[in-house]
This record gives C-alpha cells, structure tokens and sequence, in this order.
C-alpha cells in the first residue's frame, strides 16, 4: 500500500510517498480502508519532535511511529476475531494518537475503540476533520470547564480547527458564545453561530470591561494574568493551545491562582476516547456542529499540506484525501 513515510525528525521536506506492506488485524483490531485524513497540531509535534519533552512518547532520537497521521475516516475491511464492535463495510472515523498513529497511508489496522461508525450525513472528508480537533474542544468546554446553558463563553483562537468546533459546541450547551479571530475569519464565525466576534488585530478582548464565566484559549499570547483579569469571579480558564510560555504560566501561575483564589485556570491535555466520538457523532447527526473545511490536499501533496498548515492561518481544518 502507498503511505506517509519518515525517519526523522525535521520540517515537512522529511516526508516521503512510498510503498510499505499491507498491514494484517490482529484479533482485536479493525482493517479500515482511509479515505481521508486530516491535520491537527499533534501531527507537528510528530513530524518536528518538538517540543523535545515531546520526544519521550513518539522517540528520543527519531521517529517511533514512521507513519504519521492521527485523525482518519473510512470503511472497515476486514475485522480479528475478537472484534464485537463492527463489520466488513461499515463506514467509520476515528483518532489513532493511541494507537500508533498510521493515517496518512491506504490502510491501517487499529483496536476497536479507537473508532465509531461516520456520521452518515458526513463525507469521508467532512468525516476525518472531526476527532481530534472536536473532541478537543468538547474535552475542553464540558468536562474541564463544565459548561452551563447561559454562561458567557469566549473562545480565543475560534477559527481554526479546534475553535471552529468549540464555537459550535458551546453554542449547543446553549452558551453565549464570543469568538476572538482575525479579519479576515470574522464572517466564518458568524455563519457557524457564534453571538459576538471580536478581531484580535483592532482590538484586545482581555483591556476589555466584559468578563466571561468560561474562557477556552485555542491560540493566542496572551499572559495567564491578563485571561485572569478577563474571568468573572468564579470563573474558569482551560488552556488547549498557544504559545510554550502561556502553557507553563498555566502550570504554574494558573495552579497557584486556583489554589488561592475562585477563579480556576487550568490546560487540557486531550486523549483519544470512543465516548466523546460517539458523543460528536451524535451532535453532528443533530445538526448542531458541521465541520468547517479550510483547505483538502491529496497524499501527494502532504508536503504542501504540512507547509500550509504550520503558518496558522487556516480556516477550519486542512484535509487529506486518500
């Protein structure tokens, strides 16, 4: 089969388009035919292995896992026979940052868990955009930051991947939901529900009055102090994104400032897990989150994909076609 190869760490120029064996389902694994997959952050901190704490789960001196790739959608070809959860020709999608990671080839095989039946409404392409990135944000507003129908809700870095969804999701919890872009993203937000948009590049939401019960930050620079300032008094900061040094202010500052005061700030380290897909699958279903597609590259174009997508600039996500 045709996949994604590379041996070292290094800038997207490491990848390389060849033929590699077909891989066999163990007993509790699902042979899926990929269709799609998609790009999300992790997959540069896979290719670069940066940061270098990263290196001690994918390799410290080079690659573990030689094909990348983490969210993906296709169709079940063959199942071990300890699988209970499905059958050849079943349509699914899925998150492999579990599961030795292998999306961007023609095949994997990959325990059951690590996979849900697509949504049927949804293409293969629509499909493979969602797990990592939508699970993230549900992650991110439900579970840490235990979102409330009519709480204030500003998610910093919306148009991207990750903001896109959490925009959308918020909204179904029935939040007020302010999205923080560029200029150029403002009528993205808008067309996917988000109440109030505020442009990053005129003004600064944290020099604002308004404050916010819940603040999820997908990107940005702002100090751990200023998203403080722009909490309400019990309200809660989750950190899912941005620079290295809000990252480590968050460990540091935001668990002291949770430790001695109401307002609770805090990262999420997302993990791959069935029920919060099968919870995305549902929503999407419903008619209450769509994906929000940027830019669809072919496999041979992973290169220009990786390239594209490190700027930061996409809107939505950056899909592979397989």
């Amino acid at each position: 089969m045709k996949a994604i190869v590379y041996n070292k760490y290094g800038s997207p120029d490491v990848l390389r388009l060849t033929e590699v064996d077909k891989p066999i389902p163990e007993d509790n694994q699902v042979l899926v035919k990929i269709h799609a997959s998609s790009l999300n952050y992790g997959n540069l901190v896979l290719l670069k292995g940066e940061p270098f704490l990263a290196r001690f789960a994918f390799g410290l001196l080079k690659p573990k896992y030689s094909i990348p790739g983490g969210d993906i959608a296709g169709r079940v070809e063959a199942v071990g026979k300890d699988v209970k959860q499905f059958q050849p020709g079943q349509e699914v999608f899925g998150d492999l940052s579990l599961s030795g990671w292998g999306g961007f080839a023609e095949y994997v095989s990959v325990p059951e868990n690590a996979l849900a039946l697509k949504p049927e409404k949804l293409t293969f392409e629509e499909a493979a955009s969602v797990p990592m990135a939508a699970v993230t944000a549900l992650q991110g507003l439900r579970d840490k930051g235990k979102i409330q129908t009519g709480q204030k809700v500003l998610i910093n870095g919306a148009s991207g991947g990750v903001g896109t969804f959490a925009v959308q999701i918020a909204k179904a919890f029935e939040a007020e939901v302010t999205g923080v872009c560029s200029t150029g993203n403002l009528e993205i937000l808008k067309s996917i529900g988000a109440d109030y948009v505020i442009d990053y590049t005129k003004e600064n939401f944290t020099e604002k009055e308004q404050k916010y019960d819940l603040i999820l930050a997908v990107n940005g620079h702002h100090s751990i102090t200023a998203y403080k300032r722009s909490l309400n008094a019990n309200g809660t900061f989750i950190h899912v994104g941005g620079s290295g040094a809000q990252m480590f202010q968050t460990m540091t500052l935001g668990s002291w400032f949770s430790l001695t005061g109401r307002k609770k700030m805090s990262s999420l380290l997302q993990r791959q897990n069935q029920k919060d897909l099968i919870d995305m699958k549902e929503l999407l279903e419903a008619g209450k989150v769509k994906p929000v597609i940027d830019k669809t590259f072919k496999m041979s174009e992973v290169k220009e994909a990786f390239k594209y997508f490190e700027q930061g600039h996409a809107q939505g996500k950056v899909v592979i076609t397989v």
